[in-house]
């Protein structure tokens, strides 16, 4: 017998909005602000994550919270044809890489670097030169976030710049 997903419907995608909103919200909560009772919306989590729509709760940290004050983003550029596996293996062994996609255009890769202050920085850049296949980088150190509640920025201050 196949499991066949329930459609995705606009009560889905309001418990989804709503758990984007505040992870840590009840579903008596998320249910009292869309009308629906608490074991509806828990119904409908367990099946959005049984589908894989929703596929984990995580938290969001201000990344100066933990120390990283320097941020940038680095084109990565390859000899020849790097196969996205051989990247990702070479990514995966940066912890200071918080992200990491391959994208159309000239450059093969783009990576999202955190690292505690600009020698940090340049110690992980070096790292990443070193591979074998890696023929050149171009980096853009992030000045301020235009976006401060986008997931790149991390949790943002609240607008007055006192602590939560």
């Amino acid at each position: 017998m196949t499991n066949k997903a329930a459609p995705f419907d606009d009560l889905d995608r309001k418990i989804v909005t709503a758990l984007i909103d505040n992870g840590r919200a009840s579903f008596a909560e998320i249910g009292a602000a869309i009308g629906l009772s608490s074991t509806a919306v828990k119904r409908r989590v367990d099946r959005m994550r049984e589908n894989n729509v929703i596929t984990g709760f995580t938290a969001t940290v201000r990344p100066a919270a933990l120390g990283w004050l320097t941020e940038a983003y680095v084109e990565v550029y390859c000899d020849g044809a790097a196969p996205p596996r051989r990247l990702a293996e070479v990514v995966r062994n940066h912890p200071e890489i918080a992200a990491a996609m391959t994208v159309t255009g000239g450059a093969d890769a783009l990576l999202h670097v955190r690292a505690k202050d600009v020698e940090h920085f340049e110690e992980v850049l070096e790292r990443i030169r070193a591979e074998p296949f890696i023929r050149k980088t171009i980096s853009y150190m992030v000045l301020s976030h235009l976006l401060p509640d986008s997931p790149e920025a991390g949790a943002s201050q609240p607008p007055d710049g006192s602590s939560p």
